[in-house]
């Protein structure tokens, strides 16, 4: 009878699998966790909705106002980059975090620190758990209410769609290293307030909510874009799906994302590592 030899992976592929268990298993819970809040959930689709209605309707207006075409933008353009736009607001999530710097607050982000993942790892699964409920609970209604009522532009590319879940997916991440960052100012601050209102302040504007970047001149618009990772997180997976360039620009588009989110990542871990040196628990 043959005998049988167990097959013990390597150790560097073993702790891959177990970082990636551990990571999808965060993730799970941070999904079930946002899960819980149904009727906040019902309340953000709704008034999503309504504010999609009141901004398309402007910028159909300016739309109509100069001919039909406003920066490059036609009405149905226009159209699917509003209300697209108002369903990734909850995914990406520019505001309302502030999980971290309350923790900072309390003195409880001491146990954050004992715990075997480190805290960017384990709030950034969090976050992108939190990001998969909101694309099935936040961006599905608004998106499908303005199809209903106005006309879209549908992608006539077939790499758009994997270049736009792509282009989301890295929005989500540049955005959580903003907000982590913002919120890390607290371990200094110890009142992030400040920091939370300039965020939220500049976030919404700069990032392409309130109106198309491309209405800005140049001269702003092109310093923006490369300087800063505002454009990021809607601006570009908006005119990615709309298709708004050729294909070559929306590919550079997504790759200087890509290239912001290391940046941005390596930034939370780095400011994380200087807190712990100075960190003073409150309280205990």
């Amino acid at each position: 009878m043959g005998s049988v030899t167990a097959t013990v992976p390597p150790p560097i592929s073993r702790n891959i699998i177990l970082w990636f268990r551990t990571f999808t298993a965060i993730a799970g819970s941070g999904f079930r966790r946002y899960s819980t809040y149904r009727q906040a959930t019902l309340a953000g689709a709704f008034t999503n909705t309504v504010f999609g209605f009141l901004r398309c309707y402007v910028l159909l207006a300016v739309a109509g106002g100069a001919g039909g075409i406003v920066a490059g933008y036609t009405p149905a353009q226009l159209a699917t980059f509003v209300w697209v736009g108002q369903g990734l607001l909850a995914v990406v999530l520019l505001w309302g975090w502030t999980d971290l710097a309350e923790r900072i607050r309390t003195g409880e982000v001491a146990s954050d620190l004992l715990r075997p993942v480190h805290p960017v790892v384990s709030y950034l699964a969090t976050d992108l758990g939190r990001a998969g409920y909101a694309l099935v609970t936040r961006f599905v209604p608004p998106v499908l209410t303005g199809l209903l009522f106005f006309d879209f532009k549908l992608p006539d590319r077939w790499p758009t769609v994997p270049l736009f879940v792509l282009s989301v997916a890295l929005a989500v991440v540049i955005c959580f290293g903003c907000r982590y960052l913002v919120n890390a100012t607290g371990y200094w601050l110890q009142d992030v307030r400040g920091p939370m209102i300039l965020w939220t302040l500049g976030s919404g504007v700069l990032a392409g909510l309130y109106f198309p970047l491309r209405f800005l001149p140049d001269w702003i618009l092109v310093p923006l874009w490369v300087a800063t990772p505002f454009p990021s997180l809607l601006q570009t997976p908006l005119d990615v799906v709309i298709e708004r360039d050729a294909w070559p620009v929306q590919s550079g588009m997504v790759a200087l994302q890509l290239a912001w989110a290391g940046l941005i990542l390596l930034g939370c871990r780095t400011v994380q590592r200087r807190a712990e040196r100075r960190l003073v628990v409150q309280g205990g």
